[in-house]
């Protein structure tokens, strides 16, 4: 399933105002300006449309598609580019996705699946960010939080007699703390009863499985532990602190945003994304965005502020953990112009295959 931000109040008119000439003809010039980056005009698209048509006839179309708000033109008496309300109207009406071959998702499977046995679960998700940049020439994302980390070890430390710090040390060896309010007279036995039953259980798992796990144990829990140790497993489980609750964001494959360069004005615009990319916060935010419902979301150019410069697009979709809550977003970010029908589908792929790996605990 494909979600697109919405179209500009002032959009293009409905695919069936335009004939099948027009129709045509804005997927040509679409179609070669994602394939070549460069303006098309009427000869060129004489040569190269289905129909026959005079370049004469095909100038008076486009006059009509620029009036429309669809293409414009770049230079006086040159070809025509799609207008970003052109190109969101084409994602939206007219894109034919293709399929991820079965040689593709085996790769990709495989290639996560191996960095996460070598290394780590955030080492599947980097594979991810690198696996996608590859495929999209762009630069590969990924966001995801604390919670999918897998966890090696939880302790319970008394700070004072009302408060404790729950430490949370991942398999990579990194180490999260956070603060939690201790019920009155709450005994030390307590404390470690509470860090013993959580270790029991690991084995690897992320704080969502982990949780979701032992909600469905409850009624076993309340069996084996006295109900102010079982307020605690709860409360060690459930209680962010602050900063270290933070959002983890990936990148990967910046460099390749260089490769492609054909003007100083693009690489006015890449300096403009390696910017936006380095400013976190909005990238994390946007990202965020296409947690908002499942299946991929496309943002093109200006429609979302981030990119209002830079004139890039992001195609992002959501994983989910074995609970199937959202926990996470991968996805491409890119120059307007990305293959959106090769890599709408690989991003949902590797999505899903990311929740696969969550459900299994891998």
């Amino acid at each position: 399933m494909t979600e697109h931000a919405p179209l500009n109040p002032s959009s293009a008119p409905p695919l069936n105002v335009l004939n099948e000439r027009a129709r045509e003809i804005f997927r040509q010039i679409v179609e070669s300006y994602l394939t070549t980056g460069e303006p098309v005009g009427s000869r060129n698209l004489a040569r190269i449309l289905p129909m026959a048509l005079s370049p004469a006839s095909i100038r008076n179309v486009m006059s009509d598609l620029e009036h429309s708000g669809l293409i414009f033109a770049p230079h006086t008496s040159a070809g025509r580019l799609p207008t970003e309300l052109g190109l969101r109207f084409f994602v939206d009406a007219m894109l034919e996705l293709g399929d991820v071959g079965r040689d593709e998702q085996e790769r990709i499977e495989v290639q996560m699946r191996a960095a996460a046995s070598r290394h780590t679960f955030d080492s599947a998700l980097a594979e991810a960010s690198t696996l996608l940049s590859g495929i999209s020439r762009g630069a590969g994302v990924v966001l995801t939080s604390k919670s999918n980390v897998h966890l090696k070890h939880i302790e319970f430390v008394r700070l004072d007699p009302s408060r404790a710090l729950v430490v949370l040390v991942s398999d990579d060896g990194s180490v999260e703390n956070r603060l939690l309010d201790l019920p009155p007279g709450l005994p030390a036995s307590a404390l470690q009863e509470a860090s013993n039953y959580l270790n029991a259980r690991l084995k690897g798992r992320t704080l969502g499985t982990l949780r979701a796990e032992i909600e469905t144990e409850r009624q076993a829990m309340k069996r084996e532990l006295d109900a102010i140790t079982e307020r605690l497993v709860d409360a060690g489980l459930a209680t962010p602190v602050g900063p270290t609750e933070a959002r983890q964001l990936i990148v990967r494959g910046q460099a390749n945003l260089l490769d492609d360069l054909r003007a100083v004005e693009d690489l006015e615009r890449i300096r403009l994304l390696f910017n936006d990319l380095e400013t976190q916060k909005d990238v994390i935010d946007l990202l965020a965005r296409a947690e908002g419902g499942d299946g991929v979301r496309i943002f093109i150019g200006s429609e979302n502020k981030l990119f209002s410069l830079s004139g890039s697009s992001m195609i992002a979709a959501p994983f989910r953990d074995g609970t199937q809550k959202i926990v996470g977003v991968v996805g491409v970010i890119g120059p307007t112009r990305l293959n959106y029908a090769r890599i709408v589908p690989m991003v949902d792929y590797t999505a899903r295959v990311v929740s696969k790996m969550l459900d299994e605990g891998r």
